[in-house]
Order: structure tokens, then sequence, then C-alpha cells
């Protein structure tokens, strides 16, 4: 037995024991109003299972006809959040989030949004939030090599970037958990692709002004939830991220938001952030929603050879479409990335220097 196919065998008697008691108590009671702005006049916008790990589960996003905000509705508990993100950036998954979300595919934009960031002000030091290996800091250094970088994250990745020296201090744990910690310490934060996993997303924003300097400036990038390949793809649009992603945040409402808070927005960019994925990315997620199950240990058993040999000649024979997929992506990147199918957002704020 391979070191993979034993550890999926080690993990799989806990997830079956979880599994026994259903999936319904991992998800809180449905709320009848939006948690942005109180409306209850809501639309169900998706309902989906999970595309990405296919662990067990139905889950919905619901969309407020007054502000936009969508929210997946009912909610993912502590404990549901746990159980769905095991195995997935730590763990069985830990290699194949690395390739995905790893400097490989990210350091260009990175440097981009270092740039970005470095025209509005120097700064002495910097915390990136949900920064995971901290691969953020390592390629930002290159670009601001006398600002100090920090990183926070709840998972155990963060310890490994500071031992890989990327960051000079980890905190481990949530930002509104740490905020009376860290208050006051950073002229500059940034959160990529953060708020969408967060509970409260205001709660994030209320943080990061506790521990910004008077005139430090956040950098915010998420998911642009009035992409036009969200409508196009439905549930095969990767940005839906379901179950990870709690909230889609439009671009007013952030805006609004932040300027309540004691900001004042000084840049917003739909360009850069940009992330040439998404008909590749629906591909593959099709593809592995199609393919004969894999060795998965919330699944009840493990696949036979016959099943194993199918699935390895399914996924040879629809790489040439993934490839012609990804071509795609990145040739029309260019044109895209400057239309309302841009697939993310960013916004820098400055924290009002008179701001309580």
């Amino acid at each position: 037995m391979s070191p993979t196919a034993q550890a999926v065998a080690d993990r799989r008697p806990a997830y079956l024991t979880e599994l026994a008691r259903g999936t319904e108590r991992f998800h809180e009671p449905r709320r009848g109003d939006c948690p942005w702005c109180g409306s209850t006049k809501l639309r169900t916008r998706l309902r989906t299972t999970d595309l990405l790990q296919h662990k067990p589960g139905t889950f919905t996003i619901d969309q407020c006809r007054s502000c936009a905000h969508s929210f997946q509705n009912p909610r993912l508990t502590p404990e549901g959040l746990d159980f769905y993100y095991r195995d997935f950036y730590d763990g069985l998954c830990a290699d194949q989030a690395e390739k995905i979300f790893g400097p490989q595919s990210s350091t260009k934009r990175y440097r981009r949004a270092a740039h970005a960031l470095g025209a509005f002000i120097e700064p002495e030091s910097w915390l990136d939030v949900g920064t995971g290996r901290a691969h953020f800091p390592a390629v930002a250094k290159e670009v601001l090599p006398y600002t100090a970088f920090d990183g926070l994250d709840i998972g155990v990745g963060v310890e490994e970037g500071r031992r890989r020296g990327r960051v000079e201090e980890a905190h481990r744990g949530s930002l509104p958990d740490l905020a009376t910690e860290l208050a006051g310490r950073y002229d500059a934060m940034s959160m990529f692709h953060h708020l969408e996993h967060s509970l409260d997303p205001r709660e994030e924003l209320k943080a990061a002004h506790r521990v910004l300097r008077p005139g430090g400036h956040l950098m915010i990038e998420v998911p642009d939830p009035e992409s036009r390949y969200a409508k196009l793809l439905g549930k095969w649009w990767v940005s839906y991220f379901q179950p990870q992603h709690l909230h889609l945040i439009p671009l007013a409402n952030l805006r609004t938001e932040l300027t309540a808070l004691g900001y004042t927005v000084v840049a917003v960019d739909r360009r850069e952030p940009h992330l040439p994925l998404d008909l590749s990315a629906a591909c593959a997620l099709l593809l592995g929603h199609c393919l004969p199950d894999g060795d998965d240990p919330w699944r009840t058993r493990a696949p036979g050879r016959l099943r194993r040999r199918l699935r390895r000649i399914l996924m040879y024979l629809a790489a040439p479409a993934f490839v012609a997929c990804y071509t795609a992506d990145q040739m029309l990147a260019p044109l895209l990335s400057r239309t309302r199918f841009s697939n993310a957002y960013r916004v820098i704020a400055r924290r009002n220097p008179d701001a309580s």
C-alpha cells in the first residue's frame, strides 16, 4: 500500500464515524434575513454539492434582493467548517493545494499587488491576513525589502511560513480574536481572498481598523459576485467555492461599509485581480463530478483496481479539453479582465487619521 493510500485508510474510520451522524448538524438554522442589510427579500441563487472534495452535503447560496449580498444559507457551523476544511489546505490534499494556491500560480499577481499598495505608502510593518503558508509576503519582500511582514491565519501553514523565513511573526487564530493584542501595530494590511471565507466580514473589517495605525492602508481582494462568468457557468463557476465561501460581497456594499467604518477608499481595480481560470476550473469541476469516485477517506470503501484504472484512462482522455480551456483562459484574460467578466476585484482603503 502506498503512503497516500495508507493515510486515506487511516483517516477513513474517523470520517465515517462522523458521517454516520448525518451532515445536517453541520449547518446552522436557516436565516430569513440578509446578514448584510437585514432585508427579508431573499432569493435562492445556487444549490450545489461539494464539487471540490466531493464530501457529502448540500449547500445553498441565497441572494438579497435589496442589497445583492450573497451568502451561504444555512451557514456552516464551526464544526461543519472544520469538517469541510479538513484535508484541503493541510493533510491529505496539502500538496495539491500548494500547486493550486502556491507561488507558481500567483507570483506575478502578488508582485503587482505589492506595487499597488506601495504607490500609496512605504510601510514599515505589514500584516497579511489569511496568509496560509505566507506566499504573498515572500513575493512582496522583493518589491518592499525594507518592510517587515507578519502573517495571520487559523491554519498551521502560517507557522510553516515563519519557519521558512517568509514572515517574521506568525499569528495563529482569527483577526477579530487577536485584534486587541495587535492593535495599532501595522501601517499596511492585506486580505487576499479571505473575507469570503469569514463568518462575519464586517467584524474582520472592524478588527482591521483596530490593528491598523491611523493613516495605514488595507488592501482587499475578493471574488466578484457580479462577474458575468457566474451566470454563464452556474454552479461550475469555481468562485462559488462551496462549501468554503460563506459570503460574496458586491463592490458597492464593500465600499459603503469601509466608508462607514472610518476608511477612505483610495483605489479600486477589477483588471489586475482577475484570475484566468474560470473555464479550466469549470472543466476540472465537471470532470471531477463525472469521473468514477477516487480514493477518499470520506467514502465508504476504496475503489477497486478496475475503477481506479478507468478513472485514470478517462482523465487522460479529458486532458485535451482541459488544455483547451486553460489556453482559452490565458488568451482571453487580457480582454476579459477589462470587462464585467473579470472574476475578482481589489479595493485599497486608508484608515482615516481622525477616526476612532
